[in-house]
């Protein structure tokens, strides 16, 4: 044991949003329970790279007696993540979706239906869509992980029929132009309802802070929904 710098988590502000975790070089987090925790402090090396992506400012810097930081245990847990779902970020591994008769190809057949977008409206880049357009005037509006909607057929069975859409990368997306963005259409395209619909991996939960965050700043009290894409393609309801 050794009095040094260590992280330390709030459990009463995490909300498990997963950020964190990818941000951690050294894999010293996971969410577990519903939320983020220091796996071990070995693997802590108390420089605090995660502290900047927490929106809830739950991630803090203490001076206190931990373990040892050890490089060598890091690296090992580092060659092991590479196979393991627990461990790994799954939005960092390449991976080969198995498939299944409900993810055949559409036949090419030429007797068979024609297959066709559901998608009603353009642009739908959150960044390119104006606050005013008019496919936002009493909108059921779905704010998308742009994975989602190569993930899941269900996509345009079951929400782009009956919603107007905005997608963008909660990961890679700046997230101060995207919160100015949504909270403009949030104000003033008269949104009857929001959905998020984001992927299971930990780095796209931010879209639920961001959606949280935006109808604050639009100051608009509107009906959320969180529904979360599986990487097989299954949609569920997270939360309201």
């Amino acid at each position: 044991m050794a009095t040094r710098k260590i992280i330390r988590i709030d459990e009463e502000r995490c909300d498990g949003c997963g950020l964190c975790v990818p941000a951690c070089a050294e894999k010293a987090l996971q969410i577990i329970g519903g939320k983020a925790r220091l796996v071990s402090e070995t693997y802590c090396d108390g420089l605090g790279e995660c502290l900047g992506v927490c929106p809830q400012g739950a991630i803090t810097i203490e001076q206190r007696e931990a373990m040892a930081f050890d490089p060598e245990a890091v690296q090992r847990r580092l060659a092991a993540s590479q196979g393991d779902p627990v461990m790994a970020c799954p939005s960092l591994r390449t991976e080969r979706l198995r498939v299944t008769a409900a993810r055949q190809a559409p036949s090419t057949r030429e007797d068979a239906a024609p297959v066709s977008s559901a998608l009603t409206h353009w642009p739908v880049k959150l960044a390119l869509v104006p606050p005013s357009a008019s496919f936002l005037r009493d909108a059921d509006l779905v704010l998308m992980a742009d994975c989602a909607a190569v993930a899941s057929i269900e996509v345009h069975r079951a929400i782009l029929p009956s919603h107007a859409v905005v997608i963008g990368c909660p990961k890679f997306d700046d997230p101060n132009r995207a919160l100015v963005k949504l909270a403009d259409i949030l104000r003033q395209g008269q949104i009857r309802s929001l959905t998020v619909l984001h992927m299971e991996v930990p780095c796209c939960f931010g879209y639920r802070y961001l959606a949280t965050q935006a109808m604050q700043l639009s100051g608009k009290e509107i009906p959320l929904t969180t529904r979360v894409v599986g990487r097989h393609g299954e949609i569920g309801i997270e939360g309201r």
